[in-house]
């Protein structure tokens, strides 16, 4: 049953044991956007869309040759993108009544794909990254079709500098900006609309070649995964609109938090926001263990626990966009779901029932095993039947992601991104595909 229905005041906390195992053969695992289906990237060159509520595969990507590198889902989970190291990105789309889906489109690269993600606002904009340290902003709307590498300016040293390889790369979630990583442990930020760099940050302390970045749903907070074992959080800057001279802002970024592991030194492979960014899970590289490591941001990044997952070591793990939940993908392709198990509350129920902690005497109420009379309750019967009820209002289900982006007003680059819009509309639902054996 969902999570709010059986105590809609209850807060995100985080998950505490597994509820189900996948046998996907993945080597990672993504939510979608509703929450309702996980994508999984197989080192065969296949990606599978997986129902949770069925815990079936109902989907079967099958274009690459080499291993999936990554996943990414459009903001109403119509469309699904996976790149390869067969230097193919494909987008898929999921509402074609046949397996495997239509290819929405193909993306030839210049080299293996590392990673490569959707825009927030329009999933005709995507972002790639190399395995050679290039990063590119592709555009496949009519109106602005283009392909741009992002990268430093050059600044004319006499040395013939050379620019640091970019390791990773992502939008944040407003999409305004790309945030590229860098061998060398800086963080440059583009704008998404001009391609041009307008920041350029030294992380305080120094933190070897950054592996990854994740954002809360808010924007305002950063975390960073690098090669000296630390997962760093920072608060975002504001960035002024970008300049016409190419003129960009270059700061040192002090983080609010350090999170590591003191005793065993562990790297990580992967961190992740809880929904309300009030968590945050990192995913040990431990190659004898399966550990989740748990912090509490809202009280001061403290750290709150330790999942164990078993002798299969992580490999990925991705926390669930609405709830108390955790999908970490095993070396040998398991996905563990991980959940926090709500007692039954049987009060929500019956609006009379109490719960009690203790046993305690019962005292019968004056009218409580009185039989009411069979013509008073026909008429009252009859009295709910001739109300009326309201057909016209509609409802919205906040429990999804709504079509209706935020208004732009005279913000240049939302309304540039919202220009020439995808077909990602909101109420769309997946064809039902059977078999010749189903049927």
């Amino acid at each position: 049953m969902n999570e709010s229905l059986i105590n809609p005041f209850s807060t995100i906390t985080h998950p505490t044991a597994v509820q189900t195992s996948l046998y996907a053969y993945g080597t990672f695992a993504r939510f979608d956007p509703s929450g309702r289906y996980i994508g999984v990237g197989r080192i065969d060159g296949v990606a599978t869309i997986w129902d949770l509520e069925t815990r079936e595969a109902i989907r079967g990507l099958d274009g690459h040759v080499k291993a999936v590198t990554s996943l990414d889902w459009s903001r109403n989970s119509r469309y699904v993108l996976t790149s390869s190291k067969d230097w193919n990105v494909i987008v898929w789309d999921l509402a074609a009544p046949w397996d495997p889906p239509q290819r929405h489109a193909t993306i030839r690269c210049d080299a293996p794909v590392s990673s490569a993600s959707f825009h927030p606002r329009n999933s005709q904009i995507v972002l790639a990254l190399l395995n050679t340290g290039e990063v590119y902003l592709i555009d496949l709307r009519k109106n602005h079709r283009s392909r741009n590498e992002l990268c430093e300016p050059d600044e004319g040293d006499e040395d013939g500098g050379q620019r640091s390889a970019m390791t990773t790369a992502r939008f944040d979630p407003s999409g305004r900006y790309v945030f590229v990583g860098t061998h060398s442990g800086t963080i440059l930020v583009f704008s998404t609309r001009t391609k041009t760099m307008i920041a350029r940050h030294r992380i305080a302390g120094g933190a070897g070649s950054l592996k990854g970045f994740d954002f809360p749903k808010s924007g305002r907070r950063l975390v960073t995964n690098s090669s000296d074992r630390i997962l760093r959080q920072f608060i975002v800057p504001q960035y002024p609109p970008p300049d016409p001279d190419g003129v960009f802002i270059e700061t040192e970024l002090e983080p609010t938090h350090r999170f590591n592991d003191p005793i065993n030194k562990t790297a990580w492979h992967t961190m992740s926001y809880s929904p309300d960014g009030e968590w945050l899970a990192g995913g040990a590289a431990d190659p004898a263990t399966h550990k989740i490591y748990i912090w509490d941001i809202s009280n001061d990044g403290q750290f709150a626990s330790t999942l164990d997952g078993g002798r299969e070591p992580l490999a990925h793990l991705h926390w669930h966009p609405t709830k108390s939940s955790i999908a970490s993908t095993t070396k040998q392709g398991s996905v563990l779901i991980w959940h926090s198990p709500n007692p039954e509350k049987w009060g929500a129920f019956a609006g009379g029932f109490e719960e009690v902690d203790e046993n305690v005497e019962y005292e019968e109420k004056e009218d409580e095993f009185d039989i009411e009379d069979e013509e008073e309750m026909l008429k009252r019967k009859m009295k709910a039947e001739e109300e009326e009820i309201d057909i016209d209002t509609v409802i919205e289900d906040t429990s999804r992601p709504s079509n209706k982006l935020q208004a732009h007003g005279d913000d240049e680059d939302l309304a540039w991104a919202d220009g020439d819009p995808d077909e990602d509309i909101a109420g769309w639902t997946m064809k039902i595909v059977m078999d010749d054996e189903d049927m």
